[in-house]
């Protein structure tokens, strides 16, 4: 058997393991998020800027924690500690939901926000810069967009089990099959961690070294990461808008909770099949085709131009299958959908072109307190646009604007110098 018929069936081994374990993960996000989203969209934008500055003030306190976890552990314990974490914490909500009436349905509903809030961003940065740390660039642009595929598909079973089961179980009990769900996650990448250091990738038997605040540093020194903070918070500006926007219509035409969580759970769905669509035909041949950067710039092209929509349109609705379907909400599934379907792939793709300890502490600082700081920033100033009379075409065409710089520093990013050859 030749040396790269065992090459390729250790990649398809990997592949699997790695797939069945982000299905997992974000069935077990999705479950839950719904619950979230809907307090969101109970409250309006207007709260909005409260509860990422919340969010960004815990990421603050996490980071040198995480930098220190990354410094001095494995990466087997990393993983470990860090997804029992989370786990630990979704199994003691379930009797703070039970004891709802008594703590307070907005005290429980602020603190559940901001917890999964940063569940996310720590579990999803934590499993992408894991699989950089064990694919090779070449491999990560064949391989990352069937595993983002898995993780959507498990981004559509987690809201089909939810509305399935919520009406049996309750919120609470759910929060336990998601704790599950997570655990499952955890075993599989212990195991696909342990494959690789059997493999000979014995450095991820200890930590990396260097400073708790490395990230911050590499921030400032390191072009790519620059390039990729620029273009976190310019995404998140548009996703942010889009988020803000949604939150204001889903207050004034949904009056109760359950109304309101089936509507987010109904863009969950579409976004995340919308998502799986792009992994199936068009992302992967491009990353492959083209490279990882065209997959940042062409997602800033769609955004122009469903911007651009908005500006000149408003919040009228769009006939689809014979359905009026709120501008909004076509903005916020396109928009979520390439940024789930194509960015993201093509983010973790170049990541596998840095130094090791860029992959977990740069990426990790850079997907969760600038990701955070930039919600901050955006929900505030879309609060003062508000303040100031200016109106949802004109939050459209500030979009666009944004959404055009966003396509320049992708290109930019993409050729960045400080890139390992792919």
């Amino acid at each position: 058997m030749s040396l790269r018929h065992n090459a390729r069936a250790d990649e398809r081994t990997g592949l699997t393991l790695s797939t069945l374990a982000f299905f997992f993960v974000m069935a077990g996000y999705y479950m839950i998020r719904p619950v979230r989203d809907q307090l969101g969209g109970a409250v309006g934008s207007q709260s909005l800027p409260l509860f990422y500055a919340v969010v960004f003030g815990v990421m603050l306190l996490l980071t040198p924690l995480f930098g220190w976890l990354v410094a001095h552990v494995s990466r087997r314990r990393l993983l470990a500690w860090s997804y029992s974490f989370f786990i630990v914490c979704l199994v003691a909500f379930v009797p703070a939901f039970l004891a709802q009436e008594r703590i307070g349905a907005r005290l429980l509903g602020v603190v559940f926000y901001v917890w999964v809030s940063v569940f996310n961003l720590f579990v999803v940065s934590l499993f992408w810069s894991f699989m950089a740390d064990i694919f090779v660039s070449q491999q990560a642009r064949r391989v990352f967009p069937l595993i983002a595929l898995g993780g959507m598909a498990g981004a559509i079973a987690g809201p089909l089990l939810t509305r399935l089961l919520v009406h049996v179980l309750g919120v609470a009990p759910l929060l336990a099959v998601s704790a599950a769900t997570l655990a499952l996650a955890l075993a599989l990448l212990l195991r696909l961690s342990a494959r690789d250091e059997q493999a000979g990738n014995g450095g991820a038997a200890q930590g990396t070294g260097g400073s708790l605040w490395a990230g911050l540093r590499e921030l400032w020194s390191r072009p790519f990461l620059r390039y990729m903070a620029i273009l976190m918070l310019l995404g998140d500006g548009i996703g942010t808008l889009a988020y803000a926007l949604m939150a204001d219509y889903a207050k004034a035409h949904f009056v109760d909770r359950v109304a309101r969580t089936a509507f987010y759970n109904d863009l969950d769905l579409a976004t995340n099949a919308l998502g799986a669509l792009l992994q199936l035909t068009l992302t992967r041949w491009l990353l492959v085709r083209f490279g990882a950067g065209w997959g940042l710039v062409l997602p800033a092209l769609v955004n122009i131009a469903l911007l651009l929509m908005v500006a000149i349109f408003g919040t009228g609705d769009l006939r689809l299958l014979g359905m009026a379907v709120p501008l909004l909400a076509v903005m916020l599934v396109i928009t979520r959908g390439f940024a789930y379907g194509m960015t993201k792939p093509a983010v973790d793709a170049l990541y596998t072109r840095v130094p090791r300890e860029t992959r977990y502490k740069g990426k990790n600082f850079v997907e969760t307190a600038v990701w955070r700081f930039g919600d901050v920033l955006v929900t505030s100033g879309v609060s003062v646009l508000a303040w100031l009379g200016v109106g949802v075409g004109g939050m459209g065409f500030i979009g666009a604007g944004v959404a055009t710089v966003s396509a320049w520093v992708a290109r930019r990013a993409g050729r960045s110098p400080d890139l390992a050859r792919d």
